[in-house]
């Protein structure tokens, strides 16, 4: 088994397609975030050293420690693919649990929860070319049937370092609500670390799923988007018991931290620009005015404009 890094905080972000970029995880980790993870990368284009991939790859050391985040279902692939980054990554994260239809028609992602064996091949190829710490991502189940106590067992047999485990089968993608019992159960049924992840929304819901389920982790997907100081108000809560909340002043100055470091890291774009003003006023007076006037702008002077007189 190998040594997992030194956490600041329990507390982690969960990989996200084009939300969770060198510049987001930055933000996250300035505020308390104790592991940040590149969104969902595919093994095999890496492999191949495309120049797409290989750029949502970038990393800096203000970022340390954080995880790279693989799929494919070819076990050499996640191998190579493996081997290629670890050298610029704490952890390297192999994905058995997106429900994204587009990675499951390659038999990848959440497909594989049908392939217990499959995922147990993947686990153990990467196991033996990486240094670093591998863990696996899974969810409760591909649809009605619950294999998620298997599978841990599985990864953590083949020599996973840690399992992720989000409350919700493939089948539910993000509706519903997560189940938590599935996540105690497989922390009841491994030695190694779990990573407990579904509705963690605030300081309160990330108390009660350690108490309930007894993980040593927790991870943050969908309530971080454009709000990376949820991990200064979970830590804050966890901590002394207080809630804190964000101004609204505040949160627009975030937005613009946010712009700053993606044109530092020459990863800026229109879209996200815009995409990111309407996450990070999300939930504040006017907020839907101002993503309807959004619409259709290409210039970011006018969007820089109009989110500061938002």
């Amino acid at each position: 088994m190998a040594k997992l890094p030194e956490f600041s905080s329990k507390v982690f972000l969960a990989p996200m397609a084009e939300i969770t970029n060198i510049a987001f995880r930055i933000m996250c980790k300035n505020y308390g975030a104790g592991l940040v993870s590149t969104e969902l990368l595919s093994a095999n284009a890496i492999s191949r050293k495309n120049n797409a991939v290989m750029t949502l790859g970038l990393t800096d050391k203000q970022e340390k420690p954080n995880v790279i985040q693989l799929f494919a279902q070819k076990s050499e692939n996640m191998a190579k693919a493996a081997k290629i980054m670890e050298k610029d990554f704490d952890m390297i994260d192999l994905n058995f649990g997106c429900p994204s239809t587009k990675i499951m028609a390659q038999g990848s992602g959440g497909a594989l929860m049908k392939r217990p064996g499959k995922i147990g091949e993947i686990v153990k190829a990467v196991k033996e070319v990486a240094k670093k710490p591998v863990s696996a991502k899974i969810r409760k189940g591909f649809d009605k049937k619950t294999n998620a106590v298997e599978i841990a067992k599985i990864c953590e047999e083949n020599g996973a370092d840690m399992i992720i485990i989000h409350g919700r089968t493939i089948g539910q993608g993000y509706s519903g609500k997560a189940d938590w019992e599935v996540i105690k159960e497989v922390k009841k049924s491994v030695k190694i670390p779990v990573v407990g992840n579904g509705d963690v929304v605030d300081g309160e819901s990330a108390k009660r799923m350690f108490e309930e389920t007894n993980c040593d982790y927790i991870m943050v997907g969908r309530a971080a988007i454009g709000n990376p100081f949820i991990f200064k108000q979970i830590n804050e809560y966890s901590k002394t018991g207080k809630i804190i909340e964000q101004t609204k002043e505040e949160r627009i100055k975030d937005y613009f931290d946010y712009i700053e470091l993606t044109r530092q890291f020459d990863i800026f774009s229109i879209l996200d620009a815009k995409r990111q003003a309407q996450y990070f006023t999300k939930g504040f007076d006017g907020s839907a005015k101002l993503r309807k006037k959004l619409n259709g702008i290409r210039d970011f002077e006018i969007i820089k404009q109009l989110v500061k007189d938002f």
